[in-house]
């Protein structure tokens, strides 16, 4: 994961959303990480497992 200052991600915003396409990209601020920048397939792709959880952990357990 690669990590950028906000002033970089500012300046450089096209770098920021092709790295992000790749590869999720961590803006720091102050030196400290304040949010990660992920592409739009990923971000689908972890909201998917987490609804996949989420169903799983609302399921009714079947009688034994």
């Amino acid at each position: 994961m690669q990590t950028l200052s906000a002033r970089d991600a500012k300046y450089n915003f096209g770098r920021l959303i092709d790295t992000a396409r790749a590869e999720p990209v961590t803006v720091e601020k102050h030196g400290r990480p304040v949010v990660i920048v992920l592409a739009v397939e990923e971000y689908q792709r972890l909201k998917m497992i987490e609804s996949e959880h989420r169903a799983a952990a609302v399921a009714p357990v079947p009688p034994t």
